[in-house]
C-alpha cells in the first residue's frame, strides 16, 4: 500500500473516566488526512472495564460515511475504558482496515496480565492482549514510540507514523482525538495523549 501525504487515517482514543464510578466511557474517532487536516469525528460509548470495545469500534467504523475513504486506523493502546481490551485482528477482519496500536511507553505485559486476573473472563482478555502481536520500536528525532499492528506491513506502518507525527511523539490523529475527549469530559482539553 502506498502512503500518500493525505492518507485518510482514523485516530481512536477513549475519554477520561472516574475509576469505580463511571459505567460508560466515551470513545472518539477522528478522521484525518495524513497529519494535516481533520475531516470528521466519530463517537461511541463502551462499558467501563467491560468487554464491548472491539464490537463498538467495529460498529462505529462500519456505519461511518467516511469508511470507504479510510486506509488505516490507529488506537492509543489496546485498553479502552480501563480494561476493556480490543481485539485488533477482529477489528481488521470486520472492517478490512489495517489497525496500528500506538504506545508512548513500552508496555509491561506481565503487569497487565496480573491486573486482568480480577476479571472472570481473564483468559479472554489475556488472549486479546497477546493477539495484538509483537511490540515494535519506532525511533523519531523527538524520541521513540512503540507500536503493534495487524492487516498491513511494518514498512507501511512506519510510513504512516512518519506522515502523521507532527508534534512530539503522538501521531496527530491520536493527539486530536485525545484533545476532543478531554475537552468534552472536562469542559477544556488537557493532559497528554
Amino acid at each position: 500500500m502506498d502512503v500518500k501525504k493525505e492518507i485518510r487515517v482514523l485516530g481512536i482514543d477513549d475519554a477520561p473516566f472516574i475509576k469505580g464510578k463511571s459505567k460508560e466511557v466515551l470513545v472518539i474517532g477522528v478522521v484525518f488526512r495524513g497529519g494535516e487536516f481533520l475531516d470528521g469525528v466519530l463517537s461511541t460509548y463502551i462499558e467501563c472495564d467491560g468487554n464491548d470495545a472491539t464490537q463498538k469500534i467495529i460498529e462505529m467504523v462500519n456505519r461511518s460515511t467516511h469508511r470507504l475513504q479510510l486506509r488505516v486506523m490507529m488506537t492509543d493502546g489496546i485498553a479502552f475504558g480501563g480494561f476493556n481490551l480490543i481485539d485488533i485482528q477482529e477489528i481488521f477482519e470486520q472492517t478490512k482496515i489495517p489497525v496500528i496500536v500506538v504506545m508512548r511507553y513500552y508496555p509491561d505485559v506481565e503487569r497487565m496480565k496480573h491486573a486482568l486476573m480480577k476479571f472472570s473472563d481473564f483468559q479472554e482478555r489475556v488472549d486479546k492482549l497477546l493477539k495484538a502481536g509483537e511490540i515494535h520500536e519506532f525511533q523519531v528525532k523527538q524520541g521513540k514510540i512503540y507500536y503493534q499492528f495487524h492487516g498491513t506491513t511494518r514498512q507501511m506502518v512506519e510510513r504512516v507514523l512518519q506522515t502523521t507525527l507532527k508534534r512530539g511523539l503522538v501521531p496527530e490523529p491520536l493527539r486530536v482525538a485525545h484533545l476532543i475527549t478531554t475537552g468534552i469530559v472536562f469542559g477544556e482539553s488537557r493532559g497528554r495523549a
